[in-house]
């Protein structure tokens, strides 16, 4: 099938589309104060930092510098300024940054367990890139010093264990354009519209390229289930199955209906397995709070609860913040 045979754009208005040069584009202002701060740095110290290093400090992503929210795909134009987004967000605004110094760069994609999420009905499952910051280069003299300093969320002994893959600039644009919207996201626009045939014919064709991607089994087992046709659904989940204790919304689903059934022991059994599949789910530690106050056990409650908070996002922390408040209060 041709792939442009999956696009409809007649029922749809026209939108601009961020070209290759704006996805790393930093406003000129900004560069400006960015070269005094690095020179001003510089000429405090009794030796020059090297311009790698002195990088890796000013993003912080492992310190906290950067605040990760991996629903934001963002050009470093946007990313610069709120200093939020994704790991793809911080990728393309430190080879940005690290552009302006000239420091070289290269691009590593992760072969890390995949990063489930789940947004308003959809599933979705996020990959892993991060960069290393090498230092400048210098035809002049040869630099005995320094070495590349890794830039990613994650701490260094957390992504050693797994595999990676080096990308060109190229490739982590088409990564950039891939979040973005891919065909399953094409897939997922129909859905939402309304236009449930074309969504399947687009899961269908997405299916053809990779018959095991679970983002489209689950999205195209939901479109099967509303119509009913329940053999092909039955195809579908025999594959899914498979995956599902993989999933760890599949355990948190069954802990949220533990919970409103008032069965706490097994809501906590679930909850738990939950955040052993994923413990970077704000959710799942909400969860675990209320189950555990549930069963009179206020202490671990309020544990979770600190931990679900410092990992929600805004659209949470006001929520999480005043159940904690009302938990000391009593």
């Amino acid at each position: 099938m041709d792939v442009q045979d999956l696009f409809y754009d007649e029922y749809f208005a026209p939108v601009n589309v961020i070209s290759l040069d704006e996805i790393y584009h930093l406003p000129e202002p900004f560069i400006a104060q960015f070269r005094r701060q690095f020179q001003a740095n510089n000429a405090l110290r009794s030796t020059n930092q090297l311009a790698n290093e002195w990088l890796a400090q000013y993003i912080g992503a492992q310190a906290g510098g950067f605040e990760y929210r991996d629903h934001f795909t963002r050009p470093a134009s946007e990313t610069v300024l709120n200093r939020q987004g994704n790991c793809m967000s911080l990728v393309v605004l430190s080879a940005a940054l690290a552009d302006v110094l000239k420091v070289p760069v290269e691009f590593y994609d992760i072969n890390v367990e995949p990063i489930w999420d789940r947004r308003g009905g959809f599933f979705l499952v996020n990959g892993h890139v991060n960069l290393s910051l090498l230092p400048p280069e210098n035809t002049q003299s040869v630099v005995f010093r320094g070495a590349e300093v890794l830039v990613d969320f994650l701490p260094e002994r957390s992504v050693r264990a797994y595999e990676k893959q080096k990308v060109n600039k190229r490739q982590l644009s088409a990564m950039y354009y891939n979040n973005v919207a891919a065909i399953n996201t094409l897939a997922v626009i129909y859905r939402h519209k309304g236009f449930s045939n074309e969504a399947e014919q687009v899961y269908r064709a997405a299916l053809n390229i990779d018959p095991n991607d679970l983002s489209t089994l689950y999205n195209l087992a939901l479109i099967l289930g509303k119509q009913d046709r329940l053999e092909e659904w039955a195809q579908v989940h025999k594959v899914l199955e498979l995956a599902r204790i993989n999933n760890p919304f599949y355990y948190f689903d069954m802990a949220q209906q533990a919970y409103f059934d008032r069965q706490y022991q097994d809501a906590l059994v679930w909850y738990k397995r939950a955040v052993a599949k994923a413990d970077y789910r704000h959710e799942f530690y909400f969860g675990l709070s209320r189950a555990y106050w549930a069963t009179g056990e206020e202490r671990l409650a309020e544990k979770h609860l600190k931990r679900a908070l410092a990992l929600s996002d805004v659209s949470n922390k006001q929520r999480y913040q005043s159940k904690l408040q009302a938990m000391r209060k009593q």
